[in-house]
């Protein structure tokens, strides 16, 4: 990913809680999906959607090993994703228990 000059912190804030805002504004998955590969490079997309993958597997403490296995996601992010459910935002926990029971077996 190209570096750009750093920008002061409360433009970086500002924009990332107006691009919050516009996905938050969606209510259909396929509008989502739309913004998204809009919005995304594919293997960008592709990154996001291994990460998401591999969140409802780590929350039911399956071995990363095995997690590899089932997705071919890398061990190395599947680890950063599990570093990120211990020490991050909360983000990947609200997402998860906002999803119906089946949406998140697709592996």
């Amino acid at each position: 990913m190209k570096r750009r000059p750093p920008a002061d912190a409360q433009t970086d804030s500002a924009s990332i809680r107006a691009l919050s805002q516009a996905l938050a504004a969606l209510t259909q998955a396929g509008d989502v999906q739309a913004f998204l590969e809009d919005l995304c490079t594919p293997s960008e997309l592709e990154a996001m959607a291994d990460r998401w993958r591999v969140v409802p597997l780590l929350l039911k403490g399956v071995p990363y090993r095995e997690i590899h296995d089932l997705t071919q996601v890398s061990v190395t992010t599947i680890g950063r994703v599990a570093r990120t459910l211990e020490r991050g935002t909360g983000g990947y926990a609200v997402a998860s228990q906002l999803q119906p029971r089946t949406a998140n077996a697709s592996y």
